[in-house]
Protein backbone atom coordinates (compact mmCIF):
# COMPACT_ATOMS: atom_id res chain seq x y z
CA UNK A 1 0.00 0.00 0.00
CA UNK A 2 1.74 3.12 -1.22
CA UNK A 3 -0.34 5.94 0.28
CA UNK A 4 1.95 8.79 -0.75
CA UNK A 5 3.25 9.24 2.81
CA UNK A 6 6.72 7.90 3.42
CA UNK A 7 9.50 8.10 5.95
CA UNK A 8 13.06 8.75 4.78
CA UNK A 9 14.24 5.18 5.31
CA UNK A 10 11.15 3.80 3.51
CA UNK A 11 11.93 5.69 0.29
CA UNK A 12 14.13 3.03 -1.40
CA UNK A 13 11.46 0.37 -0.74
CA UNK A 14 8.61 2.49 -2.09
CA UNK A 15 10.61 3.50 -5.18
CA UNK A 16 11.35 -0.15 -5.97
CA UNK A 17 7.70 -1.12 -5.38
CA UNK A 18 6.65 1.57 -7.85
CA UNK A 19 9.17 0.32 -10.39
CA UNK A 20 7.79 -3.22 -10.11
CA UNK A 21 4.22 -1.94 -10.43
CA UNK A 22 5.09 0.14 -13.49
CA UNK A 23 6.84 -2.83 -15.09
CA UNK A 24 3.78 -5.05 -14.52
CA UNK A 25 1.51 -2.43 -16.08
CA UNK A 26 3.85 -2.03 -19.05
CA UNK A 27 4.03 -5.81 -19.50
CA UNK A 28 0.23 -6.10 -19.63
CA UNK A 29 -0.34 -2.95 -21.70
CA UNK A 30 2.29 -3.75 -24.35
CA UNK A 31 1.82 -7.54 -24.17
CA UNK A 32 5.53 -8.02 -23.49
CA UNK A 33 6.87 -10.91 -21.39
CA UNK A 34 8.82 -9.42 -18.45
CA UNK A 35 8.16 -12.11 -15.84
CA UNK A 36 11.84 -12.93 -15.23
CA UNK A 37 12.75 -9.27 -14.77
CA UNK A 38 9.81 -8.72 -12.43
CA UNK A 39 10.71 -11.78 -10.32
CA UNK A 40 14.29 -10.55 -10.09
CA UNK A 41 13.12 -7.14 -8.84
CA UNK A 42 10.74 -8.76 -6.34
CA UNK A 43 13.61 -10.78 -4.88
CA UNK A 44 15.64 -7.60 -4.67
CA UNK A 45 12.70 -5.94 -2.89
CA UNK A 46 12.51 -8.74 -0.31
CA UNK A 47 16.25 -8.41 0.38
CA UNK A 48 15.96 -4.63 0.67
CA UNK A 49 13.04 -4.88 3.09
CA UNK A 50 14.87 -7.37 5.28
CA UNK A 51 18.02 -5.26 5.25
CA UNK A 52 16.25 -2.01 6.17
CA UNK A 53 13.74 -3.33 8.72
CA UNK A 54 16.19 -5.59 10.51
CA UNK A 55 18.49 -2.62 11.16
CA UNK A 56 16.11 0.12 12.25
CA UNK A 57 17.37 2.48 14.94
CA UNK A 58 15.24 3.20 17.99
CA UNK A 59 14.38 6.62 16.57
CA UNK A 60 13.27 5.09 13.27
CA UNK A 61 10.94 2.76 15.18
CA UNK A 62 9.51 5.80 16.98
CA UNK A 63 8.87 7.38 13.59
CA UNK A 64 7.11 4.22 12.39
CA UNK A 65 4.91 4.20 15.51
CA UNK A 66 3.73 7.70 14.54
CA UNK A 67 3.07 6.98 10.88
CA UNK A 68 -0.16 8.83 9.97
CA UNK A 69 -1.53 5.76 8.17
CA UNK A 70 -0.94 3.45 11.13
CA UNK A 71 -4.17 1.81 12.42
CA UNK A 72 -5.61 3.44 15.52
CA UNK A 73 -7.74 2.02 18.33
CA UNK A 74 -11.10 2.27 16.55
CA UNK A 75 -9.57 0.67 13.44
CA UNK A 76 -8.50 -2.35 15.49
CA UNK A 77 -11.87 -2.58 17.23
CA UNK A 78 -13.70 -2.42 13.88
CA UNK A 79 -11.46 -5.06 12.30
CA UNK A 80 -11.29 -7.43 15.28
CA UNK A 81 -14.71 -7.30 16.88
CA UNK A 82 -18.44 -7.42 16.23
CA UNK A 83 -21.39 -5.74 17.95
CA UNK A 84 -19.23 -2.90 19.29
CA UNK A 85 -21.22 -0.33 21.27
CA UNK A 86 -19.25 2.79 22.19
CA UNK A 87 -19.99 4.27 25.61
CA UNK A 88 -19.49 7.96 26.32
CA UNK A 89 -18.81 10.33 29.20
CA UNK A 90 -17.32 10.17 32.67
CA UNK A 91 -20.59 11.14 34.45
CA UNK A 92 -18.73 14.03 36.11
CA UNK A 93 -17.66 16.61 33.54
CA UNK A 94 -17.58 15.68 29.83
CA UNK A 95 -16.99 13.08 27.13
CA UNK A 96 -13.28 13.08 26.28
CA UNK A 97 -12.98 11.91 22.68
CA UNK A 98 -9.27 11.14 23.10
CA UNK A 99 -10.39 8.03 25.02
CA UNK A 100 -12.82 5.56 23.48
CA UNK A 101 -14.37 2.42 24.86
CA UNK A 102 -17.32 0.12 24.97
CA UNK A 103 -18.55 -3.45 24.78
CA UNK A 104 -17.80 -5.65 21.79
CA UNK A 105 -17.28 -9.31 20.92
CA UNK A 106 -14.14 -11.20 19.97
CA UNK A 107 -15.33 -14.33 18.18
CA UNK A 108 -18.51 -14.16 20.24
CA UNK A 109 -16.64 -13.54 23.53
CA UNK A 110 -17.88 -10.33 25.28
CA UNK A 111 -15.03 -7.87 25.89
CA UNK A 112 -14.73 -4.32 27.19
CA UNK A 113 -12.47 -2.30 24.88
CA UNK A 114 -10.72 0.85 26.12
CA UNK A 115 -8.08 2.89 24.30
CA UNK A 116 -6.75 6.21 23.14
CA UNK A 117 -7.86 7.47 19.74
CA UNK A 118 -5.94 9.83 17.44
CA UNK A 119 -7.33 11.62 14.38
CA UNK A 120 -6.49 11.36 10.68
CA UNK A 121 -7.11 14.88 9.38
CA UNK A 122 -6.83 18.25 11.09
CA UNK A 123 -10.47 18.30 12.20
CA UNK A 124 -10.25 14.82 13.72
CA UNK A 125 -6.91 15.55 15.38
CA UNK A 126 -8.37 18.57 17.14
CA UNK A 127 -11.53 16.68 18.07
CA UNK A 128 -9.48 13.81 19.51
CA UNK A 129 -6.89 16.20 20.98
CA UNK A 130 -4.12 14.23 19.21
CA UNK A 131 -4.86 11.22 21.42
CA UNK A 132 -3.95 13.14 24.60
CA UNK A 133 -6.55 12.53 27.31
CA UNK A 134 -7.94 15.00 29.83
CA UNK A 135 -8.87 13.89 33.37
CA UNK A 136 -12.39 13.13 32.18
CA UNK A 137 -10.90 10.67 29.69
CA UNK A 138 -9.24 8.71 32.47
CA UNK A 139 -12.41 8.90 34.56
CA UNK A 140 -14.40 7.59 31.59
CA UNK A 141 -11.96 4.69 31.35
CA UNK A 142 -12.33 4.02 35.06
CA UNK A 143 -16.12 3.96 34.73
CA UNK A 144 -15.78 1.37 31.97
CA UNK A 145 -13.40 -0.73 34.09
CA UNK A 146 -16.02 -0.90 36.85
CA UNK A 147 -18.72 -1.69 34.30
CA UNK A 148 -16.66 -4.58 32.92
CA UNK A 149 -16.13 -5.88 36.44
CA UNK A 150 -19.86 -5.64 37.18
CA UNK A 151 -20.72 -7.81 34.18
CA UNK A 152 -17.65 -10.06 34.60
CA UNK A 153 -16.26 -9.17 31.18
CA UNK A 154 -12.49 -9.10 30.44
CA UNK A 155 -10.88 -5.78 29.54
CA UNK A 156 -8.76 -5.17 26.43
CA UNK A 157 -6.78 -1.92 26.44
CA UNK A 158 -5.19 -0.42 23.32
CA UNK A 159 -2.51 2.18 24.07
CA UNK A 160 -1.51 4.86 21.57
CA UNK A 161 -0.82 8.29 23.05
CA UNK A 162 1.95 10.91 23.02
CA UNK A 163 1.02 11.58 26.66
CA UNK A 164 -1.70 12.93 28.91
CA UNK A 165 -2.82 16.45 28.00
CA UNK A 166 -0.69 18.96 30.00
CA UNK A 167 -3.00 21.99 29.69
CA UNK A 168 -4.01 24.28 32.53
CA UNK A 169 -7.63 23.11 32.46
CA UNK A 170 -6.57 19.48 32.71
CA UNK A 171 -4.37 20.27 35.70
CA UNK A 172 -7.18 22.25 37.36
CA UNK A 173 -9.53 19.29 36.97
CA UNK A 174 -7.06 16.87 38.57
CA UNK A 175 -5.03 15.22 35.82
CA UNK A 176 -2.48 13.64 38.18
CA UNK A 177 -5.18 12.39 40.56
CA UNK A 178 -7.17 10.85 37.72
CA UNK A 179 -4.15 8.92 36.44
CA UNK A 180 -3.03 7.85 39.91
CA UNK A 181 -6.51 6.66 40.88
CA UNK A 182 -6.81 4.68 37.64
CA UNK A 183 -3.56 2.88 38.40
CA UNK A 184 -4.82 2.03 41.88
CA UNK A 185 -8.21 0.89 40.58
CA UNK A 186 -6.72 -1.34 37.89
CA UNK A 187 -4.96 -3.37 40.56
CA UNK A 188 -8.36 -3.95 42.23
CA UNK A 189 -10.42 -4.89 39.17
CA UNK A 190 -11.54 -8.52 39.41
CA UNK A 191 -11.55 -9.46 35.73
CA UNK A 192 -8.64 -10.19 33.34
CA UNK A 193 -6.94 -7.15 31.78
CA UNK A 194 -4.83 -7.35 28.62
CA UNK A 195 -2.89 -4.29 27.45
CA UNK A 196 -1.71 -3.91 23.85
CA UNK A 197 0.68 -1.08 22.94
CA UNK A 198 -0.24 -0.44 19.32
CA UNK A 199 1.74 2.78 18.71
CA UNK A 200 3.01 5.39 21.14
CA UNK A 201 3.05 4.73 24.87
CA UNK A 202 4.19 7.90 26.59
CA UNK A 203 4.53 8.41 30.31
CA UNK A 204 1.55 8.57 32.67
CA UNK A 205 -0.66 9.17 29.67
CA UNK A 206 -0.17 5.52 28.78
CA UNK A 207 0.15 4.14 32.30
CA UNK A 208 -3.17 5.71 33.30
CA UNK A 209 -4.90 2.89 31.42
CA UNK A 210 -1.89 0.60 31.20
CA UNK A 211 -1.98 -1.82 34.15
CA UNK A 212 -2.69 -5.35 33.02
CA UNK A 213 -2.19 -9.05 33.60
CA UNK A 214 -0.46 -9.25 30.22
CA UNK A 215 1.22 -6.43 28.31
CA UNK A 216 1.69 -7.02 24.59
CA UNK A 217 3.54 -4.65 22.28
CA UNK A 218 3.93 -4.28 18.53
CA UNK A 219 7.51 -4.49 17.33
CA UNK A 220 7.51 -0.92 15.96
CA UNK A 221 5.73 0.68 18.93
CA UNK A 222 7.45 2.49 21.80
CA UNK A 223 6.78 2.78 25.55
CA UNK A 224 8.65 5.07 27.91
CA UNK A 225 8.50 7.45 30.85
CA UNK A 226 8.95 10.36 28.44
CA UNK A 227 9.04 11.00 24.70
CA UNK A 228 12.43 11.30 22.96
CA UNK A 229 11.71 14.96 22.21
CA UNK A 230 10.79 15.68 25.81
CA UNK A 231 13.91 13.94 27.07
CA UNK A 232 16.09 15.85 24.59
CA UNK A 233 14.52 19.16 25.59
CA UNK A 234 15.36 18.50 29.26
CA UNK A 235 18.87 17.08 28.83
CA UNK A 236 20.15 19.09 25.85
CA UNK A 237 17.56 21.91 25.66
CA UNK A 238 17.11 20.98 22.02
CA UNK A 239 14.64 18.40 20.72
CA UNK A 240 16.88 17.93 17.67
CA UNK A 241 18.69 15.46 19.94
CA UNK A 242 15.60 13.21 19.98
CA UNK A 243 17.36 10.35 18.10
CA UNK A 244 20.12 10.34 20.73
CA UNK A 245 17.50 10.43 23.51
CA UNK A 246 15.62 7.50 21.96
CA UNK A 247 18.79 5.40 22.11
CA UNK A 248 19.34 6.30 25.77
CA UNK A 249 15.73 5.67 26.80
CA UNK A 250 15.66 2.08 25.47
CA UNK A 251 11.99 2.43 24.61
CA UNK A 252 11.51 -0.22 21.91
CA UNK A 253 9.82 -3.59 22.26
CA UNK A 254 13.06 -5.67 22.43
CA UNK A 255 14.43 -3.31 25.11
CA UNK A 256 11.29 -3.60 27.22
CA UNK A 257 11.09 -7.35 26.75
CA UNK A 258 14.64 -7.64 28.07
CA UNK A 259 13.77 -5.44 31.06
CA UNK A 260 10.65 -7.45 31.87
CA UNK A 261 8.24 -4.55 31.29
CA UNK A 262 6.23 -6.30 28.58
CA UNK A 263 5.27 -9.94 28.14
CA UNK A 264 5.34 -10.46 24.38
CA UNK A 265 6.34 -8.71 21.15
CA UNK A 266 3.75 -8.86 18.37
CA UNK A 267 5.21 -9.03 14.84
CA UNK A 268 4.00 -6.43 12.36
CA UNK A 269 3.18 -6.92 8.68
CA UNK A 270 6.13 -6.31 6.29
CA UNK A 271 7.09 -2.62 6.38
CA UNK A 272 4.90 -1.92 9.42
CA UNK A 273 1.26 -2.03 10.50
CA UNK A 274 0.43 1.02 8.37
CA UNK A 275 0.95 -1.06 5.22
CA UNK A 276 -1.63 -3.74 6.12
CA UNK A 277 -4.30 -2.92 8.71
CA UNK A 278 -6.09 -6.24 8.28
CA UNK A 279 -2.97 -8.32 8.97
CA UNK A 280 -2.11 -6.22 12.03
CA UNK A 281 -5.61 -6.65 13.43
CA UNK A 282 -5.52 -10.42 12.83
CA UNK A 283 -2.27 -10.64 14.81
CA UNK A 284 -3.79 -8.78 17.77
CA UNK A 285 -7.04 -10.74 17.68
CA UNK A 286 -5.35 -14.14 17.59
CA UNK A 287 -3.09 -13.23 20.50
CA UNK A 288 -5.96 -11.76 22.53
CA UNK A 289 -8.10 -14.86 22.13
CA UNK A 290 -5.26 -17.07 23.30
CA UNK A 291 -4.27 -14.84 26.24
CA UNK A 292 -7.84 -14.30 27.44
CA UNK A 293 -8.50 -18.04 27.36
CA UNK A 294 -5.44 -18.57 29.59
CA UNK A 295 -6.27 -15.74 32.02
CA UNK A 296 -9.87 -16.80 32.47
CA UNK A 297 -8.68 -20.13 33.88
CA UNK A 298 -7.10 -18.27 36.83
CA UNK A 299 -9.04 -17.86 40.09
CA UNK A 300 -9.77 -14.18 40.74
CA UNK A 301 -7.61 -14.01 43.87
CA UNK A 302 -4.60 -15.51 42.06
CA UNK A 303 -5.14 -13.19 39.09
CA UNK A 304 -5.07 -10.06 41.25
CA UNK A 305 -2.08 -11.24 43.28
CA UNK A 306 -0.06 -12.04 40.16
CA UNK A 307 -0.98 -8.66 38.65
CA UNK A 308 0.34 -6.85 41.69
CA UNK A 309 3.48 -9.01 41.91
CA UNK A 310 4.16 -8.40 38.21
CA UNK A 311 4.56 -4.66 38.74
CA UNK A 312 6.29 -4.95 42.10
CA UNK A 313 9.07 -6.93 40.44
CA UNK A 314 9.77 -4.34 37.74
CA UNK A 315 12.98 -2.37 37.90
CA UNK A 316 16.31 -3.06 39.52
CA UNK A 317 16.94 -1.82 43.03
CA UNK A 318 19.22 -2.53 45.97
CA UNK A 319 18.37 -2.40 49.65
CA UNK A 320 21.19 -1.49 52.01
Amino acid sequence: MNDGIQLDFERPIIELEKKISDMKDFSVGENIELQNEIKSLEKKLDRLRNEIYSNLSRWQKVQLSRHPRRPYTLDYIRLMSTDFIELHGDRYFADDKAVVGGFGRLDGRPVMFVGQQKGRDTKQKLERNFGMAHPEGYRKARRLFYLAEKFRVPIVILIDTPGAFPGIGAEERGQAEAIAKNIWVMFQIKVPIVVVIIGEGASGGALGIGIGDRVLMFEYAWYSVISPEGCAAILWRDNANAPQAAEALKLTAPDLMELGIIDKILPEPPNGAHRDHDAAARTVKEELLWVLAELEKEPVEDLMKKRLDKYRCMGVFKEE
